[in-house]
């Protein structure tokens, strides 16, 4: 009976070392953006208003390293606007707070919550229920996209969504294939056969410019 309740408590042990909480639920300890980022909720908040919106697309940004290889589980609601998760990319403008590579889209809207899309590069890699394969094309920012197969109808996985409350993202990333889902329901599956497709780098949040919005992140949560 020890012995079996040693072995759980060291595969617990084991389980536990390569994954790390990365936002504390009460302050921006670890993370760095421009001041529309508090926290509110316990959940690190980002906030537009008419009179202070932002001139572009502006991010926080962990500041705990970079991500390759890994699963990510992070818990989000949104008010109005666009958002999304930046994986493998590049802080292009540190005082802007300006990302650019891989990112996990979710909106208030029915579209593009859970596409891939690439800021700043190549823009939209794959469409909600797509599964494709992206190749060399022309043109480093004009790839050769091919759809595969379908995981679904958009409107089937829009309706696994829950307007302004809160869901659960989870995006897998190994070599060059990057999957997600949105409340257990895998939203794209993207092999990405380029020279540009980033292994490594910066993992950060967005908000989006344009009308006011509220975006809330909680729970995030790292496996490498």
């Amino acid at each position: 009976m020890r012995f079996a309740i040693l072995t759980a408590l060291l595969s617990a042990a084991a389980l536990s070392a390569g994954t790390r909480q990365l936002f504390n639920g009460k302050d921006l300890t670890g993370w760095k953006g421009l001041d529309f980022w508090t926290v509110e909720d316990g959940a690190i908040t980002g906030r537009t208003t008419k009179e202070k919106p932002t001139k572009g697309n502006t991010f926080i940004v962990w500041q705990g390293g970079t991500v390759s290889d890994f699963e990510l589980t992070f818990r989000y609601r949104i008010f109005h606007g666009n958002s999304g998760v930046q994986y493998r990319s590049k802080l292009v403008d540190e005082k802007g707070f300006v990302v650019a590579g891989y990112q996990g889209d979710f909106e208030a809207g029915r579209t593009y919550s859970g596409i891939l899309y690439e800021e700043k590069g190549r823009g939209i890699l794959a469409k909600r229920g797509e599964k494709v394969t992206v190749s060399e094309g022309a043109e480093p920012k004009k790839p050769k996209i091919v759809v595969e197969g379908s995981l679904g109808k958009s409107d089937e996985i829009q309706a696994v969504i829950r307007n302004e409350d809160w869901n659960e993202y989870r995006v897998v990333a190994k070599g060059g294939r990057l999957q997600h889902f949105i409340n257990g329901r895998q939203t794209v599956d993207v092999t990405d056969t380029t020279a540009v497709g980033a292994k490594e780098g910066v993992l950060a949040f967005q908000l989006h410019a344009g009308p006011p919005m509220l975006v809330q992140i909680k729970d995030v949560v790292l496996q490498d």
